[in-house]
């Protein structure tokens, strides 16, 4: 397709991409639903997108659900989707610890209990899930007792994230043969009407303070994530779209991965953002200019029903 990037996807453009591509990977919150309602006719897109034979998987940082609480919520919000389909980082770093790292041993988690499912289900047993309150002096905070079998440090988004978590992960990291995993760098969460709490990003960037040492991430815009769909169900690059909304994670994974790309406006980026990457010029930033932008994922609907 002879388009120049940041290209409005409209008309017959739309149906010349879809067959072009045989797997979509979708991001979610903010592309397919917002918070516990989906976004007007995603349901009906992903639903036929699946009945014109595509793949359909979806790819989220969120690591405070298990693959099966996703494809729960894809179903009551009217989405043809399995277990199989989702792709979660709380998921991809059992996968990321059992098969890549080979762990032998246990996980300190400062993370979520779907995080601690998702361990105990390829057979990785965790420390840390859950409050940690403080006590003592700070030479006691320096002593605290460690489980020796821990191997491992993952830090996902936790709740009851405390400065004992702190201390504990920065005693465990100062092992330089302990590993250390984040699930992703996200920092802000946004919500409705404007408003944000704070991400994984900083809880991670605060063990990475302290323990002066940087994790490996799991989550976009790592290749990784794509990895993981592509060894299970042998994707192809070059015939793969990643639709998603954010610019720095959704995007540029797409970019990283050689996928082709599609912006949704229903989310975090705003077209400015990406036109201001693509007018700079600067390398490193071409990689968060999309191939395309919509709307809304409902803009596809007509060529689909079509």
């Amino acid at each position: 397709m002879a388009v120049s990037k940041c290209s409005r996807l409209c008309g017959p453009l739309i149906r010349e991409l879809l067959e072009s591509v045989d797997d979509v990977l979708f991001d979610c919150d903010g592309v397919i639903w917002r918070g516990d309602q989906a976004i007007p006719g995603a349901p009906e897109v992903i639903n036929l997108l699946k009945k014109n034979g595509k793949r359909v998987f979806f790819v989220t940082n969120n690591s405070t659900k298990t693959r099966e609480m996703y494809a729960e919520k894809l179903g009551k919000m009217g989405f043809n989707a399995k277990e199989e389909d989702v792709f979660g980082t709380a998921y991809c770093s059992a996968v990321y610890l059992k098969h890549i790292s080979k762990l032998q041993g246990k996980v300190y988690l400062i993370g979520s209990d779907a995080m601690r499912q998702e361990l105990q289900r390829v057979g990785i047993q965790q420390v840390g899930a859950g409050p940690d309150p403080i006590s003592g002096g700070q030479s006691d905070w320096a002593n605290v007792p460690l489980d020796p079998e821990v191997k491992a440090v993952v830090v996902g988004f936790d709740q009851h994230f405390s400065y004992m978590k702190l201390n504990k992960a920065l005693l465990y990291l100062s092992n330089p043969d302990c590993i250390f995993l984040g699930t992703n760098t996200d920092t802000r969460l946004p919500l409705e009407g404007g408003k944000a709490v704070p991400g994984t990003g900083c809880l991670l960037r605060a063990v990475e303070t302290a323990a002066q040492r940087q994790a490996h991430v799991v989550g976009k815009p790592s290749h990784f994530m794509f990895d993981c769909v592509a060894s299970t169900y042998s994707v192809e690059p070059a015939r793969t779209l990643m639709v998603g909304d954010r610019l720095d994670t959704d995007i540029l994974m797409g970019s990283n991965c050689g996928l082709k790309t599609l912006l949704t406006l229903t989310g975090v980026s705003a077209l400015k953002d990406a036109l201001a990457h693509q007018a700079s010029g600067c390398p490193t930033r071409q990689g968060m200019v999309p191939d395309y932008y919509v709307e809304s994922i409902a803009d596809l609907l007509p060529a689909l029903q079509g």
